[in-house]
């Protein structure tokens, strides 16, 4: 029974010990990261923005143009 506690105990260590290292890790290369100024972030946010509404928009337009065709080949069949 003790061998068992050993080794329950040392898989626990293993396993605390990646993830402090996974930490380490992380945080080391979160601060060699080049970050964004205010300037970059806003530009790259109003670019999403953007690309979201024209993408919407034409969803919009094929949804509603297949509505069109559904309702037309429903009606006159």
């Amino acid at each position: 029974m003790e061998k068992s506690k050993k080794g329950f105990s040392a898989g626990l260590d293993s396993i605390t010990g990646r993830i402090r290292r996974f930490c380490a890790d992380t945080m080391a290369e979160l601060r060699r990261c080049s970050w964004p100024n205010r300037q970059q972030l806003i530009e790259s946010t109003l670019l999403v923005v953007v690309a979201m509404v024209i993408l919407a928009c034409f969803v919009a337009g094929v949804d509603y143009v297949a509505q069109l065709l559904i309702r037309f080949m429903t009606v006159h069949s």
